[in-house]
């Protein structure tokens, strides 16, 4: 009789072995899915902000060509602008040269000087202002740069910290 006895308590230890095994299979397959819940909504999380770095980089790249080109062509202007300015600057010296030979034209031609010296101190100006624009610019591009080099150390940073994270689960259950 003991045997028999022995035999049902086996079968008795079995079936709870099977259905604490039960018991863990479901728990573990829980435990999982909630793992791959909270992974795939960081993967989710971490592409979104890929694409935001990527957004950002590109418009950061858009205005930095738009700051070169206005750059350029404000570089482009100053030249042009001295080059009237050394024409003119030019011709008023060759006014001054004839203006010493000719005495019967001196009226006209003071009247023409003060003429082109008004032109250039308008060109003067202008480069002046043109010269205050661009350094205006200037720091509002490099203030736009820095703000922007910040957020994306900060989105950076933040990938990296939800990559890490996502690394720590699988890591821990393994």
């Amino acid at each position: 009789m003991k045997k028999p006895l022995k035999k049902i308590a086996i079968k008795d230890d079995l079936a709870e072995l099977k259905q604490q095994m039960s018991k863990v299979k479901r728990e573990s397959s829980a435990k999982i899915r909630e793992f791959e819940t909270r992974i795939k909504t960081l993967e989710e999380d971490v592409q979104r902000k890929g694409e935001e770095v990527e957004r950002l980089e590109k418009e950061l790249h858009e205005k930095d060509q738009k700051y070169r080109k206005a750059r350029s062509d404000l570089s482009q202007s100053k030249k042009e602008s001295s080059a009237k300015i050394e024409a003119l600057e030019e011709k008023v010296k060759k006014i001054n040269e004839e203006l010493e030979g000719k005495e019967k034209e001196l009226q006209s031609s003071n009247e023409l000087l003060a003429k082109r010296e008004s032109e250039l101190d308008q060109l003067k100006e202008e480069v002046k202002y043109k010269n205050q624009q661009l350094a205006s610019k200037d720091i509002e591009m490099e203030s736009y740069k820095k703000t922007t080099e910040e957020r994306i150390f900060q989105l950076e940073a933040k990938t990296k910290e939800f990559e890490a994270k996502v690394g720590e689960p699988s890591t821990a259950s393994q």
